[in-house]
């Protein structure tokens, strides 16, 4: 039985860390996050960086222990999700991409008040992809047969969704000694190709959720 549950915790575990690290992206925040705090001194952003990542495990446990419930309440499709994530995400890739302030014309700190969360933590991190691969997550743990298997698999999946999270706070805290090797031109190219991945990646995401919603028809 030991064996059995060592194995659960490390299939879970792993699975979880290496597919969240891959639809979160480390390194593609790094020019949106600079953008975002160009105003900031070096205190500010390292606190908004962790302020971001508590907000993104945050998401991400809310999402494990109730993302479906949240969705049936309110009547939302995996659909609707895409899509409304999609379109954020393709609205802030086209400020990036043409310029318009860059990251930070987006979301000023006296607008919305808090960017750490908006759009840092949700949806320029933790998006709605990941918000869906948690979800799936927790969908695949609920097929597990036993309570001691179920316990031992959502374990493992907090402590990968708090490794991700960590990984994403020294990724952020070392953004700008990375931009600064990489110099204006360096970064104005890099913000640009965000911008267009953004769009790109809203896209796929509304064309994702279309496609849901013409298979429940």
């Amino acid at each position: 039985m030991t064996a059995q549950l060592w194995s659960t915790f490390t299939t879970f575990a792993l699975g979880g860390f290496f597919g969240l690290v891959v639809i979160i992206n480390p390194p593609a925040t790094v020019p949106f996050f600079t953008a975002l705090t160009a105003r900031q001194s070096e205190a500010d952003s390292a606190l908004t960086a962790r302020r971001a990542c508590i907000y993104c495990f945050a998401i991400l446990l809310s999402s494990l222990f109730a993302g479906s419930l949240i969705l049936k309440a309110f009547g939302i499709s995996y659909g609707a999700l895409r899509i409304s994530g999609g379109l954020v995400l393709a609205l802030l890739g086209y400020g990036m991409l043409f310029g318009r302030g860059s990251g930070a014309h987006l979301a000023p700190e006296g607008e919305h008040g808090n960017l750490a969360f908006f759009p840092l933590a949700m949806p320029g991190i933790t998006g709605p992809g990941t918000i869906a691969v948690v979800i799936g997550i927790s969908t695949e743990i609920r097929e597990l047969e036993g309570a001691s298997f179920e316990a031992i698999a959502y374990l493992a999946t907090v402590v990968a969704m708090l490794a991700a999270c960590v990984l994403e706070l020294l990724v952020l805290r070392s953004a700008r000694r990375i931009s600064a090797r990489m110099g204006p031109a360096g970064i104005e190219v890099m913000t640009r190709m965000m911008g267009f991945l953004l769009v790109c990646v809203g896209v796929q995401f509304i064309a994702s959720g279309v496609r849901s919603f013409v298979a429940e028809i």
